[in-house]
């Protein structure tokens, strides 16, 4: 999953996309190299960001979004957590939403996901983004993302998202320390039991730094590693900024894993959900 921020302050990217014509440049760009869908949104959620109205998110996307869909043949997700800016985004030509309240933020949102018939990601996150690096605090990690994750698969399914259209994450970055995030991933492979597919998001985050010491820019490596490690421990999603480099790894991954190298080039292998 490609990442495709329309936001003047995420921690990465910042700006760079805003205009539609740089947001399908670089949707183009991340499907040549690999990608299989494009993940967009209108609002910041790094740490300590403060919330964007649905009237702001639907007006730093859906330009942006009608012009890919235009001209660029990939799978979209609307990473929102509002309906409003979902509904906008649908209309649009969007085909999942990504939504890291799990349905917590806007009670219409998983009932319009189920009317529309579409896959929706369910995200851990511990707190809001403007505070949810303060002091993160777990008696038993692992246990409580699982059970927070379980109930939220269950709320979904309670407003009619089918079982098979419903993707998890557990929240890298969102509300954990560096030790909590490397134990997530150090125990990913458990979540597995909750029997959906499994979202992960590591690309370019703090937590990196923190053991590479690498800057922003320069966490490419440290990346990598965890995309590696997430492919080989039930991940069935990457969620990254640089699609080109960790497409490879992917590729490598799966072949190491199945013994075939010349089934996975670049954008052949779509998720069952999707």
């Amino acid at each position: 999953m490609g990442i495709l921020n329309l936001t003047p302050d995420s921690f990465s990217d910042g700006g760079k996309f805003a205009d539609p014509a740089n947001a399908v440049s670089h949707a183009s760009q991340m499907v040549e190299a690999g990608a299989d869908w494009v993940d967009v949104g209108g609002e910041s959620t790094r740490p300590g960001a403060a919330r964007v109205s649905a009237d702001e998110q639907i007006a730093r996307v859906i330009p942006a979004l009608r012009a890919i869909r235009q001209h660029v043949p990939i799978v979209i997700s609307i990473d929102t957590t509002l309906a409003p800016v979902a509904a906008a985004a649908l209309d649009c030509g969007a085909n999942a939403v990504n939504d890291i309240s799990a349905g917590r933020d806007d009670p219409a949102l998983l009932p319009l996901v189920a009317a529309r018939r579409i896959p929706i990601i369910l995200m851990h996150m511990q707190g809001e983004p403007a505070t949810m690096q303060v002091n993160p605090v777990y008696c038993d990690l692992v246990a409580e993302v699982k059970a927070f994750l379980a109930e939220r698969i269950a709320a979904a399914m309670n407003a009619g998202i089918e079982p098979s259209s419903i993707l998890i994450d557990p929240g890298i970055g969102f509300g954990k320390s560096v030790e909590h995030n490397l134990e997530l991933l150090r125990r990913l492979d458990e979540f597995a039991d909750l029997g959906k597919p499994i979202v992960v998001g590591t690309s370019r985050k703090g937590f990196i730094a923190n053991v590479t010491s690498d800057s922003t820019a320069e966490r490419l490596f440290g990346t990598a590693a965890t995309v590696a490690w997430s492919l080989a421990n039930q991940a069935a999603v990457v969620r990254v900024h640089d699609v080109g480099p960790m497409s490879q790894v992917a590729h490598m991954i799966r072949a190491i894993q199945t013994g075939k190298a010349a089934i996975f080039a670049a954008g052949q292998s779509k998720p069952a959900a999707i």
